[in-house]
Formats: C-alpha cells, sequence, structure tokens
C-alpha cells in the first residue's frame, strides 16, 4: 500500500488507488528550493504514468507552500547579471514542468491546502483539478511584494478564473485572502474545518478513485481543450471521446449498473 518514497522532501503514500503527495520542508514553509522542485517533478511524472493510480493528492502537512525559498533565490545575487538570468530561467523553466504535468495527467488531481497558498504555491493549487482547503488556509501571488512576475501558469489560470480585471488586482497589489474568499473566487472547490480537511480529502480521493479514470481523463482534456477552439471542433472532439468511452469496459459496466439500480464498480 506504500508508494516510493524518493526522498525526505517529498513524501509518499498510495492506498487503493490514491497517491498522496506530501511536501516535507516544515521549518522552510515547503518554499520551493531546486531538491524540492526535482523531487516533485520526478514523482508526479512517475504518477502520470503509473496506471495503478487513479487519483492524486498534492499537501504540505500543516503549511501547503510558502511560494520560493527566498534564501536560496539570495545565494545568486553576486553572480553576474547573464549567469544570474541564465540560472532563474532554467529553474522556472524546469518547476514548469510539474504544471505541466499535473495538466497533462489523464487522471484527477486534487490539491488539499492548509495555511499559506503563495506564490508558486497558489499556482501549484489552481494547476490541480480539484482543491479542498482549510478554513485557516491563505492565499497570495505575492510575487509583486519581491519585485517579480509570477511563474507557474498563474498567468495563464488567473485571467481564465476570474477575468481580466480581478486577474490583474491580484497580481499587481499581492494582497492575502482567505479560503472563503477563494472559493467565491473560483480558485477552490471546498472549505472545511480544520480538524476535517484530511477525512474529506481522504473522501473526495476515494470517490475520484472508484470512478472511470480513463473517462475523468478524456473529460479533463476535453475541458483544457474548450479554452483554445471553435464550437464545431469541440463538438467533433465530444463525439470522438465519447465513442472512445463507449467501447471500454467501464462503459457497459455504468449501463448495467444503472438499469440494475446498483452502484457501479469502475476499473478505471
Amino acid at each position: 500500500k506504500r508508494w516510493i518514497i524518493m526522498s525526505n522532501t517529498v513524501l509518499t503514500k498510495r492506498k487503493e488507488g490514491v497517491l498522496t503527495i506530501t511536501m516535507n520542508r516544515p521549518e522552510a514553509l515547503n518554499a520551493l528550493d531546486r531538491e524540492l522542485s526535482e523531487t516533485l517533478q520526478k514523482i508526479i511524472l512517475t504518477a502520470e504514468q503509473d496506471k495503478k493510480v487513479r487519483c492524486v493528492v498534492i499537501r504540505g502537512g500543516e503549511q501547503f507552500m510558502a511560494g520560493g525559498d527566498l534564501k536560496y533565490f539570495a545565494e545568486n545575487f553576486d553572480v553576474n547579471l547573464n549567469e544570474k538570468r541564465i540560472m532563474f530561467e532554467g529553474f522556472i523553466n524546469h518547476v514548469h514542468k510539474i504544471i505541466i504535468s499535473i495538466r497533462r495527467m489523464p487522471k484527477p488531481v486534487v490539491a488539499s491546502i492548509r495555511g499559506p497558498a503563495a506564490g508558486f504555491g497558489l499556482s501549484l493549487a489552481m494547476a490541480c483539478d480539484l482543491a479542498i482547503a482549510a478554513e485557516d488556509a491563505f492565499f497570495t501571488l505575492a510575487y509583486v511584494n519581491i519585485g517579480t512576475s509570477p511563474d507557474g501558469g498563474s498567468t495563464f489560470a488567473l485571467p481564465r478564473i476570474l477575468g481580466d480585471k480581478k486577474a490583474a488586482e491580484i497580481a499587481f497589489l499581492g494582497d492575502r485572502f482567505g479560503a472563503a474568499a477563494a472559493k467565491e473566487l473560483g480558485i477552490i472547490n471546498w472549505v472545511v474545518a480544520g480538524t476535517d480537511l484530511e477525512t474529506e480529502t481522504s473522501k473526495l480521493a476515494k470517490r475520484l478513485a472508484e470512478g472511470p479514470t480513463t473517462v475523468i481523463g478524456r473529460t479533463k482534456a476535453l475541458l483544457q481543450q474548450s479554452l483554445h477552439t471553435t464550437l464545431k471542433r469541440q463538438l467533433l472532439a465530444e463525439a470522438e471521446s465519447f465513442s472512445s468511452c463507449a467501447v471500454e469496459p467501464d462503459f457497459d459496466e455504468g449501463i448495467s449498473a444503472f438499469i440494475a439500480k446498483r452502484k457501479p464498480k469502475f476499473k478505471g
């Protein structure tokens, strides 16, 4: 039931089709440095390819993620400007592989948030398909407060979730907002009491893992491409996807269960 633990920086556990990924730099509020970035990226890529994983949960223990590790950034103040630019561009491009894997992954990914989701932490939460947060969670894009522009796909996600004006407010001002506001804005799906976060996350992940995983993956792809295509092309894609689902065993099981008035047992 336990998956590979690739390092002490990121802990993993797989149970009944659910892979729980726990970022584990509590002393730094899970701030993103190169080691955390590289380990997280490897684990998410492995999860993407592991057919036994039917749902992924990303969490941070008592703190989700307080953005990038500013101490790590400060270590590179003294290099020449060209080297500095190349170093940071390489680091950010590597970090972006995490976002690409999550969005590409043909299975649901859930963010379970306690404490801060700041900077890249907010980007990471928005990259996940669904997000559940404790009442005491808080969010901020924060980049403007340290004198840089955002990364992690946040400038892609925010206008699509919020519209241009609200996205600009969050990006330009870098203010903090709570879990209730994040839910109202559509950045997260659910807010629960802090004592209930793990239980509610487990219930949600179990429900997703018991679903028709291939179908959810195809639905995820359809939702994503709908933002960049025409209605005609989207209708053709829906027809192709539906017919592909119809020849899978889970379709037969779903129809049979509905007619028999029983709960379906999807194989994923």
